[in-house]
């Protein structure tokens, strides 16, 4: 019997690491499932495929970084009815030469996308006969914008029912939604032990632990965070995890030789599931890919400083579930992670709460969703 695809082509944006995990995590279930097949992740906003998209990031970056109001502004404003459907269209037309020339290069017959601006130019193009596969939506977000709505687009993975209900209100139909969570590394359903994680990482077991974390990017308030946490009275060992943010780890080194706590400063690292392990707290932005592996690790949150737009979304549905608290700023942390370290009984509520929101397999659920759906029309059609 053929597989359902040879040839899948899933594109991201390196906008953020969570939209190139996410990519990562479902392609590497389905090259699992499907080793017959080609797998290719490209970065639609990377230089080699398109000046324009490549400087559109550079905006987008610039623009949170030094005017995350204004930012917030347009993002709220292009959510608003009678006006998505503007934006969608400015959107899909100014980028839809750029990913013409993506799927020329590589000719899948099933295109995956983890963020909305190639999903809406592909849509475009289907729309017009330039784009024969189908098309697949996994939105990285607990919200999600209008800009991922699109009749074209067969079925929507997104990280909760609630996620669900708000893409079916928006006219995209319920058969097409499905509420898998959003794709991690399966690792992180696996419980591990903290005593042994916390020793097999040179940390001190038993020792409370806080795990900062700024993104791949290295991005938030993790210095003032770091700062407010000499505050905490109680002995304490605080890893930072900086990401690819050089310049961050290199102060936070710094910072560590004066500092009240233990801290280790560490740059990018693929041991964050024993990181998680070990920690009793995470402090973190709530971007959704980071906060989806806290969940499914059983890890409560302190949320510090929140972007405008979709991280504010994803704080607020964390918090109403009670498997985070919010610090509005990074001074604030301090004096929330003592509160939670000496209420010993609502860290573990915060802990099964989290456990229960979290999704582990939520790429090899949408994989197996994939599959089976296009598997289903091959024999459809071979019984003609």
């Amino acid at each position: 019997m053929p597989e359902p695809f040879d040839n899948v082509l899933i594109v991201t944006a390196s906008v953020g690491a969570g939209h190139d995990q996410a990519a990562r995590a479902i392609g590497a279930e389905i090259g699992a499932r499907y080793p017959g097949a080609r797998v290719t992740i490209a970065d639609f906003m990377g230089e080699d495929n398109s000046y324009l998209n490549a400087v559109l990031k550079d905006v987008y970056l610039k623009m949170i970084d030094l005017s995350p109001a204004i930012y917030d502004r347009l993002y709220r404003w292009s959510q608003a009815p009678g006006r998505f459907a503007r934006v969608r269209s400015l959107v899909s037309r100014a980028l839809k030469d750029s990913m013409l020339r993506l799927y020329v290069r590589h000719r899948p017959d099933l295109v995956i996308f983890t963020h909305p601006f190639p999903c809406a130019a592909a849509a475009y193009l289907r729309r017009r006969g330039k784009i024969a596969a189908p098309l697949v939506a996994v939105v990285t977000d607990f919200s999600v914008h209008p800009l991922w709505v699109h009749d074209q687009v067969e079925m929507y993975f997104v990280a909760a029912p609630e996620t669900r209900a708000e893409l079916v209100r928006l006219g995209v139909a319920a058969e097409r939604v499905f509420p898998t969570g959003i794709p991690i590394d399966g690792s992180f359903g696996r419980r591990l032990g903290r005593h042994a994680v916390a020793r097999r990482l040179g940390l001190a077991a038993g020792m409370p632990t806080v795990l900062i974390m700024g993104g791949g990017l290295g991005i938030g308030p993790v210095a003032e965070a770091v700062r407010s946490l000499d505050g905490v009275a109680r002995p304490l060992q605080v890893v930072v995890v900086a990401g690819r943010n050089a310049e961050l780890r290199r102060r936070l080194r710094a910072t560590a030789r004066t500092a009240a706590h233990h801290i280790v400063a560490l740059g990018y690292t693929r041991r964050v599931r024993e990181l998680m392990a070990a920690a009793d707290v995470l402090v973190t932005k709530p971007g959704a890919l980071t906060v989806s592996e806290a969940l499914s690790a059983g890890l409560p949150m302190v949320l510090a400083s929140p972007l405008p737009g979709q991280e504010e979304d994803n704080a607020a549905f964390l918090v109403d579930r009670q498997a985070a608290v919010l610090a509005g700023e990074g001074d604030e942390v301090g004096s929330i992670v003592a509160g939670l370290l000496d209420d010993p009984a609502e860290l573990e509520r915060m802990r099964e709460r989290a456990y229960r929101l979290g999704h582990p397999q939520a790429a090899s659920a949408a994989a197996g969703i994939i599959g089976r759906r296009l598997d289903g029309r091959l024999q459809e059609k071979a019984s003609r």
